[in-house]
């Protein structure tokens, strides 16, 4: 976990530099390429020693299957081999170092199965002109340069954020702030040969706050977990003298807590890409510039959300989109059931994950019930809205901590003895 720390501070005193040293006007972006992996893959080494030569191999055997194989099949290939892989990685780790927190390079290789099967090569028309998959298709195949790169880059090797690999090759070659002019200016020329000045905005602004952020997230887990350690659910003056208010109360402090470790990497990994020009998303209909095209995590509106969806929609949104696209838009029936299965076969195959996403896919059914069923009679008045609002936002502040302390758990039968 040091360690991690350390490579995350470099890479973000490393950004800037590649920002404004290695600028796409000046620096051609096989350098650009070149300098981002290089870089990726010492931190990855400096992290995971030995264990970084499983950062070379399982997308090394995605390349070989996409150069090789019929692009009709090959997606569905890609994905094989990657969750192969990294299932064998889960379960090693699971063998010799069971129920252990340690970071270890399960968690970087998790960013790469979704790259590796983020579509590089699909057919878009098997899916809608405003679906997630169609945005990020691509026909051109990736270079070994282009491709390594893409899944070794400083700036999201450890933890994220998954983009697009079209989004990552228009930031090499520049072409991202070109897209997007503010609303006041003029007409620019988005042609990727046009000489045009382009002033790009300052990154930095943004950069401070979630770096602020990320520094506060880690100083409140760091001091108020010791106090709500997950493990005390197992202990018998938990499961039999607590009252069942007292019960609840403690796992939803518990896992809000549990996941301030989240929001301070993610928060560090966001403010890394954007000290590095990647993740400008254009301007607000108030000439203000956005850096949230990549964001991991939207804290507030995750912690708040008024239902199961909408915060699970804020809470790693990377992950998210490429659930959507490999699993919820190709599935012609049980999208959400598989949705949620593919997701705890990504994590590992520790139980408590399974308690987790299974349960998750019966309360996402269950919210849609109700919202169909009892919302319409709440929305004639405001003050009848505003009600009905903040009693969803507190329902699914308990549910989240109902279905999720397993998954910090990890464990079967401690968990459903909780549930018992």
């Amino acid at each position: 976990q040091v360690n991690f720390v350390i490579s995350q501070v470099l890479a973000l005193a490393c950004a800037p530099l590649f920002r404004n040293s290695l600028h796409p006007s000046t620096t051609s972006p096989a350098t650009r390429h070149a300098f981002g992996l290089v870089l990726g893959l010492a931190f990855g080494y400096f992290c995971f020693g030995m264990q970084a030569v499983h950062l070379g191999g399982l997308p090394a055997l995605c390349y070989v299957v996409m150069r090789t194989q019929d692009p009709r099949t090959m997606q569905r290939m890609v994905l094989g081999v990657a969750l192969l892989y990294l299932s064998c990685i889960h379960l090693h780790r699971q063998i010799y170092d069971y129920g252990s927190y340690t970071l270890d390079i399960t968690g970087p290789l998790m960013v790469i199965t979704q790259k590796v099967t983020s579509s590089l090569n699909m057919e878009a028309a098997e899916f809608s002109e405003t679906s997630v998959t169609t945005h990020m298709t691509t026909v051109k195949m990736p270079t070994a340069l282009e491709y390594f790169s893409y899944m070794f880059h400083f700036q999201a090797l450890m933890c994220g954020p998954v983009l697009f690999y079209r989004d990552y090759i228009d930031f090499i070659h520049g072409h991202s702030f070109l897209k997007h002019t503010p609303p006041s200016s003029g007409h620019v020329d988005n042609n990727s040969n046009s000489r045009e000045v382009v002033l790009e905005p300052s990154p930095y602004l943004v950069v401070f706050k979630k770096v602020v952020c990320s520094g506060l997230c880690a100083v409140l887990f760091l001091s108020l977990i010791p106090s709500f350690p997950i493990q005390r659910v197992k202990e018998p003056e938990f499961l039999e003298e607590f009252s069942l208010p007292r019960k609840m109360s403690y796992l939803v402090i518990a896992t809000t807590l549990c996941r301030f470790k989240y929001y301070h990497a993610w928060l560090l990994a966001d403010a890394i890409c954007n000290a590095s020009g990647l993740g400008f998303n254009g301007y607000d209909t108030k000439g203000r510039a956005r850096w949230d095209l990549i964001s991991n995590v939207d804290i507030l509106k995750f912690e708040f959300g008024l239902s199961l969806r909408d915060s699970i929609e804020q809470w790693n949104k990377g992950t998210t989109r490429w659930l959507r696209m490999v699993v919820y838009e190709r599935a012609s029936h049980f999208h959400t059931v598989l949705t949620y299965a593919l997701s705890a076969l990504w994590h590992g195959f520790y139980p408590g994950y399974y308690l987790t996403f299974m349960s998750g896919a019966l309360f996402t059914f269950a919210s849609r019930s109700v919202r169909r069923s009892v919302r319409s009679h709440f929305v004639a008045s405001r003050p009848m809205k505003a009600m009905y609002d903040v009693a969803t936002m507190l329902t699914t502040r308990v549910v989240m901590g109902y279905i999720t302390f397993s998954f910090l758990l990890l464990e079967f039968w401690p968990s459903v003895n909780v549930y018992l």
